[in-house]
């Protein structure tokens, strides 16, 4: 049986691939909701300060700040946090099933999330430029 333990040294760069993919896919669902962009939202954008509105500041600048690489651990347990409640208390009420709630993307979210915190930024990163 092959071993694939030659990929090992590989695992700082995937890691930081995922982490930006996933950043700029979850950037694009705050600016969606804050400004329309880059289309509209299935509803009218949140007004200011509701929690919908918070919502959409998370994803924007919080997935910013996972792009970035900056802060990544405090931050990703913040927007784990948020996709665990975006789950719980808006798709599950609607269906137990992710997949007729249209929750398969805030679990997927929570658990890159929660990944990240515990497996830090990986490459191409601020924090590993300053050695957090």
């Amino acid at each position: 049986m092959p071993t694939f333990n030659f990929l090992d040294r590989y695992s700082p760069y995937a890691l930081g691939i995922l982490r930006i993919v996933v950043a700029l896919i979850f950037i694009a669902h705050g600016t969606q909701k804050l400004f329309g962009f880059p289309a509209p939202a299935g509803f009218n954008l949140p007004p200011l300060f509701s929690l919908f509105w918070f919502g959409a500041i998370l994803e924007a600048f919080g997935g910013l700040a996972i792009l970035l690489g900056v802060f990544t651990r405090p931050v990703a347990f913040i927007l784990a946090g948020e996709m665990a409640y975006a789950y719980w208390m808006i798709h599950a009420k609607q269906s137990f099933f992710p997949n007729l709630n249209n929750g398969d993307a805030a679990i997927l979210y929570c658990f890159i999330f929660l990944y990240l915190v515990f497996a830090g930024a990986g490459a191409f990163s601020i924090d590993n430029r300053k050695n957090v």
